[in-house]
């Protein structure tokens, strides 16, 4: 299986690669971090992103897999639709989507998360948006209520945006996490398109 990059994409590769500096990531991480940076023209996510042992490993076997993929808004779902349709053609389900009503003391996308995690609770979970659903993913994962193949948790802002991060982090489940206020659905569509990229390179 075969993606094509874009001249341009290619070019933007090679000026990452020539700005960058000196790294410790191994290919695979790196591969991921410079997708990022290329969506976001922020080299700062190079100090920002952890990746907990055999993260990118059990990504990678859950895409093969064709497990469900589930994502908090429409804006992470937009920015990984195609390359999910052109590959593994894994379940896509967006949190927010899945329900009209919020559950008491919670948001839309909280409610949705809440709910459709639990129906596929070894899916992959992808939060560039809402530090409320992060939080509620932890609460069940710590409950061993669902067992995520992955976590990616990059949620942006400044309410609850850090403390969901950090939470995370305490978290014994494979993640990827981008740490402080930074993130958003462009950095969570982008590990997650990396990640497909290297699922799809592998023999």
């Amino acid at each position: 299986m075969f993606i094509e990059i874009h001249p341009i994409q290619s070019q933007s590769f090679a000026i990452i690669d020539q700005e960058i500096g000196e790294h410790s990531f191994n290919s695979a991480e790196y591969a991921i971090v410079r997708r990022v940076i290329h969506s976001t023209a922020d080299f700062e996510f190079s100090q920002l992103i952890r990746f907990s042992p055999n993260a990118i490993e059990q990504g990678i076997l859950a895409l093969k897999q064709r497990v469900p993929i589930i994502v908090d808004v429409g804006m992470v779902k937009q920015g990984v639709a195609n390359l999910v349709a052109k590959t593994f053609n894994n379940p896509l389900i967006c949190a927010v989507e899945a329900v009209s009503t919020p559950l008491a003391g919670k948001t839309l996308t909280e409610t949705g998360l809440i709910n459709v995690v639990q129906e596929f609770p070894q899916s992959i979970i992808v939060i560039g948006n809402a530090p409320t659903a992060l939080i509620s993913l932890c609460s069940l994962i710590e409950q061993k209520l669902v067992s995520p193949s992955l976590v990616i948790g990059v949620p942006v802002g400044f309410v609850s945006v850090v403390e969901s991060k950090m939470m995370l982090a305490q978290m014994s489940v494979p993640q990827i996490r981008v740490e402080g206020r930074k993130g958003g659905s462009p950095v969570a569509a982008a590990i997650l398109n990396a990640l497909i990229v290297l699922a799809t390179s592998e023999k």
